[in-house]
């Protein structure tokens, strides 16, 4: 079986470096972030589930927050709507109650020809 050919390897104890000689920004990143030495060249295979799962946490993470947030904002957007509501019900209710008194009453029944009485009932008594 041949053996694993991920990794180049280092020459005579001596690393060779990959940095290119070009001006751009992604040489001067290479550049100041120079790991060869911590972990050779190429990508260590042993390291790559740990990393996975780290980066699973963290979308996890995320989209949890994510998640939270928008719950926050919904409940605010509804409890905005109630209050709202809740007024709009207290302003009917005492439009209703305004509305319903005797002399409110009277004031809409006089438009159509209905008045009402200004002396008290009489009270009809029968003898046996």
């Amino acid at each position: 079986m041949a053996k694993n050919t991920f990794r180049t390897k280092e020459k005579e104890g001596k690393a060779t470096k990959r940095i290119s000689n070009g001006n751009s920004l992604f040489s001067f990143i290479e550049k100041k972030l120079d790991i060869t030495g911590l972990i050779g060249y190429g990508i260590p295979v042993k390291l790559v589930p740990p990393f996975l799962y780290a980066a699973t946490l963290a979308l996890i993470y995320i989209w949890s927050n994510h998640r939270a947030e928008s719950t926050i904002r919904e409940i605010n957007r509804v409890q905005q709507e109630v209050e709202d509501l809740r007024a709009d019900v207290t302003t009917l209710e005492a439009d209703y109650m305004f509305s319903s008194k005797q002399s409110e009453v009277a004031k809409k029944m006089q438009v159509l020809g209905v008045y009402e009485i200004d002396e008290p009932p009489m009270k009809i008594k029968v003898k046996k």
